[in-house]
């Protein structure tokens, strides 16, 4: 115990002056001066706050997917298995952020609503840019982002290359010895094939003899799921809040969202469940 004279920051260093301080490693600054509310209302704050917290959540899945798509690519699963646990939990604390949006009323959100203009999470070309990595790809959608050149070239980039579900497709061809359905680079959404899920369903039927790749099969279903609890949490969220009133961005607002529930990443591999 120690005793009520101690200093309890004794031998810290206090002068940073010439040194580099927490604050200027996280850049601190810009971060916690890049909110400015367009109104008075109270509850703008939090709009805000949410949805830049959020993009800096998805900045790390992008970063993790990538990574794990590149590590599948030279045949390493293992990092990748890391990876894409982290991409899940990184959902759930998107999960998480729509619990404190719903302390918001469909008044407080009313009072702030017109400073947004035209402006809506359908624009987040991080959110556009995590849907073509994992394989929903719509390339129309990309003229949201022409006004923005760095935007509109990383999902030009991405459209390039095999999705992550393709790269794992391709790995699945190379374990079973069948590279009639590879995945392969596509500027559409991936529809189920029932070549694949025969595929999977050879793995799943085996699992012990084909570990690493069915347990590659279970990480992407995980990932998944999280992905479709955010999206669920959204619609209700909205629903919450605005009803059924469009979308600022021009949507049909929760009409759209509840559409996008239908949307499966990885759909074989969920199809593979009724066939075992």
């Amino acid at each position: 115990m120690r005793s009520g004279g101690d200093d309890p920051a004794q031998g810290a260093k206090l002068d940073f002056a010439a040194d580099m301080s927490y604050g200027d490693y996280l850049q601190l600054d810009p971060v916690l001066n890049a909110q400015h509310p367009r109104s008075e209302a109270h509850d703008e704050m939090l709009f805000i706050v949410q949805h830049q917290t959020s993009e800096l959540w998805m900045r790390l899945a992008i970063h993790e997917l990538q990574a794990a798509r590149e590590t599948m690519q030279r045949g390493e699963l293992r990092p990748a298995f890391k990876m894409l646990s982290r991409v899940a939990r990184i959902f759930e604390q998107l999960n998480g952020s729509w619990d404190v949006l719903r302390t918001m009323t469909p008044s407080e959100y009313t009072a702030f609503r017109p400073a947004l203009g035209n402006s809506s999470g359908f624009q987040s070309h991080q959110y556009r840019l995590i849907e073509f990595l994992l394989g929903n790809r719509n390339a129309k959608l990309m003229q949201l982002h022409a006004h923005r050149p760095q935007a509109m070239a990383a999902l030009s980039t991405e459209m390039s290359k095999p999705s992550l579900y393709q790269t794992a497709l391709s790995l699945l061809a190379d374990r079973l010895g069948d590279r009639d359905h590879a995945g392969t680079p596509s500027d559409t959404a991936w529809t189920a094939q029932q070549a694949v899920q025969d595929q999977w369903h050879k793995v799943y039927l085996s699992p012990s003899t084909y570990w690493e790749i069915y347990e590659l099969a279970e990480k992407l279903v995980d990932l998944e799921d999280y992905f479709r609890r955010w999206r669920f949490n959204h619609v209700t969220t909205v629903e919450r809040i605005i009803g059924f009133k469009r979308g600022t961005g021009g949507t049909s607002g929760v009409g759209y969202l509840r559409k996008m529930l239908e949307v499966e990443l990885f759909p074989e591999l969920w199809h593979v469940r009724g066939a075992l």
